[in-house]
């Protein structure tokens, strides 16, 4: 359905548009305090809400803006062109909504926002009486919940074991013995998105052993989210990709729906799931779902909380990035996002609500400067900061085997709705299994393919990304980032997409990035996206200028063909004598050396 509305936002009389100066206005609205921005030029005025389309961040006047059309957000610096309602930086990524202007007979104006139809609300049910135990909540780790829901049994985000970004992070909270045995119980799926904390082959490759027919539900997204299921050899034959905005509905009284991300439509979802009238929210790891638009007053409403999914800027070196200046910057920005999470939690009014997804830990060894550094937001934290602007909300600091029963928790607060695990459980996890899954990735090491030079210019054709000024460098390193003998350092010019020996004498931004071998090989063989080197902490990197460049990032972490590089096709066409020289260094599995070029 595409119902729309329309709202006015902010008034203003003739007198107060008369004062608008050329430029850049803002303005705040006396109803409710939210803040607007007005630019004016030559007569022509357009409007937008004060609010960063990146994470919510409010706006302030660009100092080194000379020509009065540029604004900055306060959270992460992005810069808002608000004449051409383009951001500039980063460069090439978002357009701001736009607000209608009407002017009054009067010669006043109203800001007026279309406001898109609350799909939720079709078909509207009126809550039912639970009766104890009909619907209970079970946090297994992460971002894995069992929904119990009369009779029928739905999972999130299956995630219970081996690593997610290649190798960079590592479950924190050790699931309940008997978690894969009720994955393989559960009556219907939900996996969020393709990120591999969410989506986790390991998990469903020891599912589809048991039940492949299982039903998983996705949303539409640009990107699909079983992309890579082929390549990954997992069986699963009970895929259903689902519309957004629309309930499917499950059984008489179970229903869900899933809703799409704003800032990344290409791949984030989040979901309603209702039962009897009762509404579970889970906003997953969305910046901006369904527009800004989510149902108020639901029983259940769980997010993320934790910050720390980025290389940035623990990877980054050069610069302003010392120590110190990444330590404040960590700091202040998971403040913003503790506020953003009470103020978002505290809006929505639900009745009960849990912070979960965002329980991972750096755990392998060679990590341990990013596991230090990349402090994370403490739930118990942010609990505490909701109760005290919203005391009406119960909160929910989960346990792995925890359990909330929502008709004790509807009943009265000073019920006992959620039984804790049994004393003595075992919270966090002590072993990885590292091994297994570090020697898994280090296999590509010595592919074929890496013995011919000419892979990379086969690589970065097949990747499709050209027509935008940068030049990237591309270093193999050892797992302390120190380059391998012998290993491939190489140049891209994404301007012309060549590959020179020497930097452009041209003016360019430059970036150089070392990335572990065995993961960057492991990422080019199967072409996979590069999140597992960026998110996944497996690079380091610096950059001059200091500069995001969005569409090179966007292209390499969500963009890549679908379908991988023909590496036959490239060995059958690759001279025979274009052999590496041997590394030094790097030991594969039987201890020999690996060969590089």
């Amino acid at each position: 359905m595409t119902a729309q509305s329309s709202k006015t936002v902010l008034s203003l009389d003739s007198e107060a548009v008369f004062s608008l100066k050329d430029g850049i206005n803002f303005k705040k609205s006396p109803d409710d305090g939210k803040c607007y921005i007005i630019y004016k030029e030559n007569g022509e005025l357009k409007a937008c809400k004060n609010q960063c389309k990146h994470q919510g961040g409010l706006f302030i006047k660009d100092i080194e803006d000379l020509d009065g059309r540029t604004v900055r957000c306060t959270k992460h610096y992005w810069k808002l062109n608000v004449s051409t309602m383009q951001y500039v930086n980063p460069p090439d990524s978002f357009t701001q909504d736009e607000l209608d202007v009407v002017m009054t007979d009067e010669g006043g104006l109203q800001l007026v926002e279309v406001i898109v139809w609350d799909p939720w609300s079709a078909d509207p049910q009126d809550p039912q009486e639970l009766q104890e135990g009909e619907v209970t909540v079970t946090y297994l780790t992460h971002a894995c919940m069992e929904l119990q829901l009369g009779g029928k049994k739905m999972i999130f985000d299956p995630w219970l074991t081996g690593p997610a970004f290649a190798r960079g992070w590592w479950l924190l909270h050790e699931p309940p013995a008997d978690s894969m045995e009720r994955l393989c119980m559960a009556d219907l799926i939900y996996i969020s998105h393709m990120h591999s904390d969410h989506l986790s082959y390991p998990t469903l490759k020891s599912l589809s052993a048991t039940r492949p027919d299982v039903p998983i539900y996705v949303g539409d997204t640009s990107r699909p989210v079983f992309w890579m299921l082929e390549k990954s050899q997992v069986q699963l034959t009970n895929i259903n990709v689902v519309p957004f905005g629309i309930w499917q509905n499950i059984d008489e009284h179970l229903r869900f729906m899933i809703l799409k991300d704003e800032v990344h439509p290409e791949m984030d979802t989040c979901i309603i799931v209702e039962y009897k009238g009762h509404m579970i929210l889970n906003t997953v790891d969305c910046t901006r779902p369904n527009y800004g638009r989510l149902p108020h007053n639901v029983d259940l409403m769980m997010s993320d909380f934790a910050g720390g999914a980025s290389g940035f800027p623990m990877t980054f070196s050069g610069g302003k990035y010392t120590e110190s200046w990444k330590a404040d910057f960590i700091k202040n920005e998971r403040k913003k996002l503790m506020n953003y999470k009470a103020q978002l939690v505290k809006s929505l009014q639900p009745k009960i609500y849990c912070p979960f997804a965002g329980y991972f830990v750096e755990a392998h060894p060679s990590d341990r400067y990013i596991k230090e550094t990349n402090t994370k937001n403490k739930a118990e934290e942010l609990n505490a900061l909701i109760k005290k602007s919203a005391p009406g909300i119960t909160t929910w600091t989960p346990k792995p085997g925890a359990v909330l029963d929502l008709a004790l928790a509807l009943m009265s607060p000073s019920r006992k709705a959620i039984t804790d695990p049994p004393s003595g459980t075992n919270i966090y996890k002590d072993s990885w299994d590292f091994d297994l899954y570090v020697d898994e990735l280090n296999r590509a090491i010595t592919a074929e393919i890496f013995k011919h030079k000419s892979w990379i210019q086969f690589y970065y054709n097949w990747a499709g990304f050209k027509n935008y000024d940068l030049v990237v460098r591309v270093i193999e390193t050892d797992e302390d980032f120190i380059p391998i003998d012998n290993g491939y350092n190489y140049l891209v010019d994404f301007m012309d997409l060549s590959f020179p020996t020497q930097r452009p004498t041209r003016e360019h931004p430059y970036e150089e990035i070392k990335n572990r071998i065995g993961v960057m090989r492991h990422v080019v063989k199967n072409g996979l996206l590069w999140d597992n080197l960026y998110i996944g902490f497996q690079n380091r990197l610096s950059r001059e200028p200091d500069v995001y460049h969005h569409q090179f990032w966007n292209h390499f972490q969500t963009e890549l063909p679908v379908t991988g590089p023909d590496w036959d096709l490239f060995l059958q066409q690759a001279p025979s004598y274009q052999r590496s020289a041997e590394p030094q260094g790097i030991q594969t599995e039987s201890g020999s050396a690996s060969t590089l070029s």
